[in-house]
């Protein structure tokens, strides 16, 4: 293939792809010079708007980006879309005239409309024609729903503006200089007793019998109407020049109606086009042929916050915002000439405030001619945020169910750990000289375990040990290691409202929140400030938007945690609570403090907000549900335990002991056999089901619940169901909710979280065997 195909190829507005292309330059003379004009060839037709498709055959030489979506295989590049057309005998046979024209390599084109997913129809503008004089086809496609849709709603604007004008209560007709009649409405055709056709064309001495005298405003006519009658009327008009030619605008008014009665009709008439102009619920400009705004509505003037007097007169262009002006109007000048009958964009506007819009733009029309632009504003700057919120919330799921996954499969790994270093230590008394190495590994094993949690915090799926919670004395115990960790420049203020009532939140998770608050202020903070926490009790009468979130109406305790730092600039606040995202600088912080505040509050069924200006501070509100009263033993802290605290913790009984990680397994199985218990161990809940359809006594099934294939929770049910005597504790690295999801409350069931100790494994048990 020579150069001259390359040619071919920019003439015809497809391309094929950059190998191929430098395949084909390659054996040209010059290959060098071809190479690298093939190359940009092909990048800038990759960026074509419309899809394309060149084949010789049924062979594909290359597709665009666009092509791959619209068009099918190179052996029948329209099969979808005449399964689609399968029920319209008229698409298919667009489609069938479009797959003869490929095969005799002629050009054709047509626009089908094909059935929609959601109804209604979706049109595309398909193309064929032959690319040189290699056999070679291209395809060439383009998704025009929104061109026609915009058509479709002007042709129904039209048809209401000729309908309104045609039916006017006065007679509407214009003449050239020479009194031949261009247009007249369908009132004074009625009025004549002729058809439109029968008027247009001939001269007023034919129609009206007189010539009226285009220097004069008004004249005074007898008119003959239908069947002969003669009629007086009142003809008023205006002269204009319209390229070097005169016209009228005449409007008739039957029987002398007075002065004022007309006066009205056409005050009315007014209205009703400011009725389908000015009160449009979207904005609209009517733009001269020099691309100026002649006039616009009061919803773009309210849009883009400009007054009309600013607005007048002003390049349509200079509203849209620099970065889209140049393709906006190049797109609007090919509308002006003429070369496509309308266009849809989406641009940025400029404004009082930034806002994205949609503008549907086609020509306004004057004797057959391309007057002017008709520019539809549609305001779509809500909907791009909310596509912007639920992509940013699909990233936050991702990254939760993400940071849950690792979380389980370390808790199992801790779990194992942690179990036997309890093991070794009952080998290993205090005077043993391995006692000290094996507490170091249990404790840096516990360490971890919190680090798990704030994972779990992030993706919401924690261990949480709720509790009813006195804020005022919870933040009270806090105050001091607060004042430790903020040092002596930053000032403490805690500001406490009266009668807060209870909350429901887990201790040392709600301890986590304040700590995380209260470190990122004093990171803001470097010369020194004043954090203040402030609490209340608030009544929230209707559901608000709190951020992304929706809190519903009801009774709250607000934790205000407020600094006097650098504060977050615009571009940040949005994104603060994002995993793993930090305006510290790098290797200063994880970009997990924000992140695990949010999963706290908003597992605790709470809400968090932020409000914040660079160099003004940063506060953040937090909502937690009000709870009016609860037993005083309930709301005091758990007192921590020791391992060394307990009684007794051996028995006697058989437990199934059903986990798919074999280290947790084999220590939880050597850790109940010492206790005294017999254990029957099973790696699956396939393995367990087997056992239970045995002979085999079972008094207690342990049971991990994310396992492959049969999982806990369906184990547990058959085992509630079929052998209702054996009582059931279930091990999971997530909370106690996701794990128990699907399965009744009142069932009985017994939950211990990951990762666990070897005595509150045997605690457990005993606590289950006893019946406790």
């Amino acid at each position: 293939m020579q150069t001259d195909t390359i040619i071919w190829a920019l003439s015809a507005a497809s391309a094929l792809s950059a190998a191929a292309i430098l395949r084909l330059a390659w054996k040209s003379r010059g290959a060098g010079r071809a190479a690298a004009n093939a190359a940009a060839l092909a990048g800038s037709l990759e960026s074509e708007t419309r899809a394309v498709l060149v084949i010789v055959g049924a062979t594909e030489l290359y597709r665009n980006q666009i092509g791959r979506r619209l068009l099918g295989a190179a052996g029948d590049p329209l099969a979808e879309m005449k399964r689609r057309a399968a029920d319209d005998d008229r698409a298919l046979a667009d489609l069938e005239r479009l797959d003869a024209a490929a095969s005799v390599g002629a050009n054709r084109r047509a626009e089908v409309g094909l059935p929609a997913a959601g109804g209604g129809k979706e049109w595309f503008s398909l193309e064929v024609r032959p690319a040189g004089q290699s056999g070679a086809v291209a395809w060439i496609a383009e998704d025009v729903s929104a061109r026609r849709a915009m058509e479709e709603t002007l042709r129904r604007e039209n048809e209401l503006l000729s309908d309104f004008v045609d039916f006017l209560p006065v007679g509407c007709y214009s003449a050239d200089a020479d009194g031949t009649v261009r247009y007249v409405n369908q009132r004074l055709a009625e009025w004549l007793g002729k058809s439109g056709d029968e008027i247009v064309g001939h001269n007023l001495e034919e129609i009206f019998g007189t010539v009226p005298n285009p220097e004069e405003e008004r004249a005074e006519l007898r008119l003959r109407g239908r069947g002969g009658d003669v009629f007086q009327g009142l003809v008023a008009h205006s002269v204009y020049d319209e390229g070097g030619e005169m016209f009228t605008r005449s409007v008739v008014v039957r029987d002398l109606v007075p002065e004022q009665q007309w006066e009205k009709a056409l005050r009315a008439a007014e209205r009703r086009f400011r009725w389908l102009f000015d009160d449009a619920p979207v904005g609209i400009a009517l733009v001269d042929m020099d691309g100026a705004v002649g006039a616009c509505n009061l919803a773009l003037q309210a849009m883009l916050g400009i007054d009309r007097d600013d607005m007048i007169g002003r390049a349509v262009a200079n509203i849209i915002a620099e970065e889209a002006r140049p393709q906006a109007a190049e797109q609007l000048a090919k509308v002006l000439q003429g070369s496509q009958p309308g266009t849809h964009l989406e641009v940025k506007l400029r404004g009082r405030r930034d806002l994205i819009a949609q503008l549907f733009v086609s020509p306004s029309h004057e004797d057959g001619d391309i007057s002017g632009l008709v520019i539809h504003f549609i305001d779509a700057t809500e909907q791009r945020n909310l596509e912007i919120q639920f992509a940013q919330s699909q990233k936050m799921q991702a990254m939760g169910q993400l940071a849950g996954g690792v979380a389980h499969d370390f808790n199992n790994l801790l779990t194992a750990m942690i179990g036997f270093c309890d093991l070794l230590l009952q080998r290993h008394g205090p005077g043993d000289p391995s006692f000290a190495d094996i507490m170091q590994v249990k404790q840096n094993a516990n360490r971890a375990a919190s680090l798990v949690r704030q994972l779990l915090a992030f993706s919401r799926r924690q261990a949480l040990q709720p509790r009813l919670l006195n804020v005022t004395d919870a933040l009270a115990e806090l105050s001091n290691l607060l004042r430790r960790l903020l040092g002596e420049t930053i000032e403490l203020k805690m500001i406490h409202g009266r009668a807060l009532g209870l909350v429901r939140v887990d201790p040392g998770q709600f301890d986590q929140v304040i700590i995380n608050l209260a470190v990122n202020a004093r990171d803001a903070m470097p010369g020194g400030g004043t954090l203040t926490i402030r609490t209340n009790a608030v009544t929230v009468d209707k559901p608000t938007q709190r951020g992304p979130e929706l809190m519903p109406a009801g009774e709250y305790v607000l934790l205000e945690v407020s600094d006097t730092g650098t504060g977050i600039g615009k571009d940040n606040i949005a994104r603060i609570f994002e995993p793993f995202f930090s305006t510290k600088e790098v290797g200063a912080g994880t970009g997990l403090g924000l992140s695990t505040v949010y999963g706290i509050v908003r597992q605790t069924d709470g809400f968090i907000v932020v409000e914040s200006e660079p160099g003004q501070g940063a506060a953040f509100s937090i909502h937690l549900p009000r709870i009016d009263a609860a037993p005083a033993s309930e709301t005091k802290r758990p007192a921590p335990q020791s391992e060394s605290e307990g009684g007794d913790l051996t028995g006697t009984g058989a437990i199934l002991l059903v986990e798919d990680e074999d280290a947790v397994r084999l220590f939880g199985a050597r850790a109940l056999r010492n206790k005294g218990y017999a254990v029957i161990e099973a790696r699956s809940g396939e393995q367990a089901m087997e056992v239970l359809h045995g002979d085999d006594k079972i008094d207690v099934l342990i049971s991990d619940v994310v396992m492959p294939g049969m999982d806990g929770v369906t184990l547990a049910r058959f085992v509630r169901m079929e052998r209702p005597a054996i009582k059931v504790i279930l091990i999971s690295g997530y909370s106690e909710d996701v794990a128990r999801d699907g399965i009744d409350p009142d069932a009985g069931i017994h939950f211990l979280p990951k990762p666990f100790s070897l005595k509150q494994l045997a605690g457990a048990v005993k606590q289950v065997m006893s019946g406790e």
